[in-house]
């Protein structure tokens, strides 16, 4: 395969369970309880409650205090959760993990995160979150800050993907540690093309040119539809331009000249005749089974689909499907960040002992479970030089697919994200469907999103 060597500056970053990973990825999350009984309050004194995996019985050391931590997230029907908890009991004896389960769609557990936190609710010492919520919850004082725990155990940030630490950063500081990382990729049918197109001109081209080969009835697929994937999908293309929709300092920067041509070219996308002539109520499931059926040459979506492609099950493309970077526009390739972090609630009642277990999951150690027993990529580059990691997944020992993390971009880091989101939603849309000009879409968002930030 070839790949297209320009990368954006500054901008880069898998959850292989979720096929809703345009929201930042589905809680591939956790499976059944540590403990049969998942704690609703965090009790730091409950002897009962201490772990004796260690084979020889060993108890906490007598300056040890012994401790239980609440850990949350989604369902994990990998049993990676628990190799991980296990792991770092076993290392740290004074401590005791529990789960406790949250729903498994991604916005139920939100709300009730911020149900629970914006009452100062202690319940919970741990917890993942969406890439997408960092800034909103840092802003709404839910979660602790980071930083001082990371100067003081000296943990090398820049051995992260940049785009998976800036997901967490949000007012020049830390709150959330990269767990496991997403981005969108680009199939192609590799009995069809030689190579992937290098740029979004030339996927026009071929994907005119090619479409029909094979039994296929389209060029090209993508999200178009009006949820959050059509965001991710505007990111790539707004990045690929030089664009972005606010900035560092959050300024709102997305009325530009960059941005206008990105939305310009979707535009000529959707108005295609090689897409679908629905591709405006098309979702990663809309998309992956197309493609899998042999529908198209080409496809966006993240990385959960290369395995259906090998799955005889399900596929009619075996062996016949190659991935790439997603094509570049003026400024280089760029692919939308999915994945999750973790955070500590702000009122844990155990904050040195809940940042020892962050630090132990989105460590090497932690992180090579979460690999190698879970399937998701991790965050930490060293890790795909890993054998063990490396003979996990066929994605983690591939070249491109670590190039297209370093590539890939975060969506605006704002504690309004959920409203800039749906913003950039109804006007993205609007222009898609022939209703309003690229320029117009442009200014619109300006508009609501300086709105949205003043109020």
């Amino acid at each position: 395969m070839k790949i297209w060597k320009k990368v954006l500056s500054g901008a880069v970053a898998i959850s292989m369970v979720s096929v809703m990973a345009a929201c930042g990825g589905d809680d591939d999350a956790n499976e059944t309880p540590v403990n049969d009984d998942p704690a609703n309050e965090t009790e730091n004194n409950n002897a009962d409650n201490v772990n004796n995996n260690d084979e020889d019985g060993a108890e906490a050391s007598e300056d040890q205090e012994e401790v239980t931590l609440t850990y949350a997230r989604g369902h994990d029907a990998t049993g990676a959760t628990d190799k991980l908890v296990e792991a770092f009991m076993e290392e740290n004896p004074h401590i005791t993990v529990e789960f406790r389960e949250m729903p498994a769609d991604t916005g139920q557990s939100h709300d009730q995160y911020v149900t629970e936190f914006s009452a100062g609710d202690a319940t919970i010492d741990v917890f993942d979150a969406d890439v997408i919520w960092p800034a909103e919850f840092a802003q709404g004082g839910y979660v602790l800050e980071l930083d001082r725990f990371i100067e003081r155990d000296g943990i090398d940030m820049d051995a992260y993907f940049e785009g998976t630490v800036d997901s967490g950063n949000f007012d020049g500081r830390q709150w959330a540690m990269p767990k496991f990382t997403d981005a969108g990729l680009l199939y192609y049918r590799s009995d069809i093309v030689d190579e992937a197109p290098e740029t979004w001109d030339d996927l026009i081209e071929m994907a005119g040119e090619y479409q029909g080969e094979e039994g296929t009835d389209f060029g090209y697929l993508m999200q178009a539809n009006q949820y959050e994937g059509l965001v991710v999908n505007a990111i790539e293309f707004i990045a690929s331009y030089g664009g972005e929709v606010i900035n560092e300092n959050q300024e709102v920067t997305v009325n530009s000249p960059e941005t206008i041509a990105a939305i310009e070219k979707m535009v000529e996308i959707v108005e295609s005749d090689f897409v679908p002539g629905n591709i405006l109520n098309f979702d990663e499931p809309s998309t992956h089974t197309a493609f899998l059926e042999g529908q198209s040459v080409f496809a966006r979506n993240w990385p959960y689909m290369q395995a259906m492609t090998e799955d005889e099950g399900q596929s009619q493309v075996q062996g016949n499907v190659e991935f790439a970077l997603l094509p570049a526009g003026d400024a280089g390739s760029a692919a939308g960040l999915g994945g999750w972090m973790t955070m500590i609630n702000r009122n844990s009642e155990n904050p040195e002992e809940a940042w020892e277990f962050v630090k132990f999951m989105t460590g090497p150690e932690g992180q090579k479970i979460t690999a190698i027993d879970g399937g998701s990529a991790p965050t930490l580059r060293d890790l795909y030089e890993d054998e063990e990691v490396r003979n996990a997944a066929p994605l983690f020992a591939d070249e491109e697919f670590v190039s297209t993390l370093e590539n890939a971009v975060p969506r605006p880091v704002s504690p309004i994200y959920p409203q800039i989101s749906d913003i950039m939603q109804i006007e993205l849309s609007r222009a898609l469907a022939g209703e309003i000009s690229a320029e117009e879409a442009a200014e619109n968002m300006e508009s609501q999103i300086e709105s949205a930030l003043a109020e």
